[in-house]
């Protein structure tokens, strides 16, 4: 039987979730979408994520890939799977691609957005880490400008992580306000765990003055996730957007 690979856009809102990857005796995004595709199409699907959004984290774009026997009508399919996901995970869109296309190793670029509110607002509250003093975001992305400097990450990962090394290419990071909002983003061809939300929570120390550009610096420097200041919090960070290769859809 012919196989057929499509790739599926995602969006969800991670608060009641234990992060995207399968778990005994928690919710994961991934369960529930496995869930929903094994019952729309009457068979088990198992799905590869793009990534791995840890306890707490949102998607405005995430990417899974599985594999079925039928020909799937994106309008009709998104419609189905939208009735049985719950109401804070959605399909946006479905493509077909190559039988040996990836979401993981396929993407050459993942952007996140970090959300900051500098006010108490009832709308924010899962969804930006709420700070009272106001941070200078010039001398933020004076800091931040450093990380496009650098390869070796392992001061912003998360102690006892599997992976072969810790370099990185990131190509933008920087900060902007819209209103009360601070916004910190950042594109790189890879994250290791807890990255994003430990650079982060040191910028912020950067911003608030109690380190300067030098000092963290010193922190990219050292190799040591000590040296690093504490993390955001998870319900700020939000994956926003994976690049692929176009050559990938059919």
């Amino acid at each position: 039987m012919e196989t057929n690979r499509y790739f599926l856009e995602l969006a969800y809102k991670g608060t009641n979730y234990h992060g995207w990857q399968i778990q005994e005796n928690a919710e994961s995004i991934q369960g529930e979408l496995e869930n929903a595709l094994s019952t729309l199409l009457r068979m088990p699907i198992s799905i590869v994520g793009s990534g791995r959004t840890d306890t707490g984290v949102h998607a405005s774009q995430q990417f899974a890939h599985f594999d079925t026997g039928e020909k799937l009508d994106e309008a009709t399919f998104l419609k189905k799977l939208n009735g049985i996901l719950p109401k804070d995970i959605a399909s946006c869109s479905l493509k077909r691609v190559k039988n040996d296309a990836h979401t993981r190793f396929d993407a050459i670029w993942r952007s996140y957005v970090y959300r900051i509110s500098l006010r108490k607002d009832p709308f924010e509250q899962e969804s930006a880490w709420t700070i009272y003093k106001e941070p200078k975001i010039s001398l933020m992305n004076e800091a931040a400008a450093l990380l496009l400097e650098e390869e070796d990450f392992q001061c912003f990962s998360k102690v006892h992580t599997d992976v072969n090394n810790f370099n990185c290419k990131i190509k933008a990071a920087y900060w902007e306000q819209k209103g009360s909002l601070l916004l910190f983003h950042i594109t790189a061809n890879r994250f290791l765990r807890g990255m994003v939300r430990a650079i982060v929570g040191t910028l912020i120390e950067v911003g608030l003055e109690k380190i300067n550009a030098e000092d963290f610096k010193q922190i990219l420097e050292s190799k040591n996730r000590n040296s690093a200041k504490a993390s955001a919090p998870a319900k700020g960070l939000y994956l926003c957007r994976i690049t692929y290769p176009k050559d990938l859809y059919l």
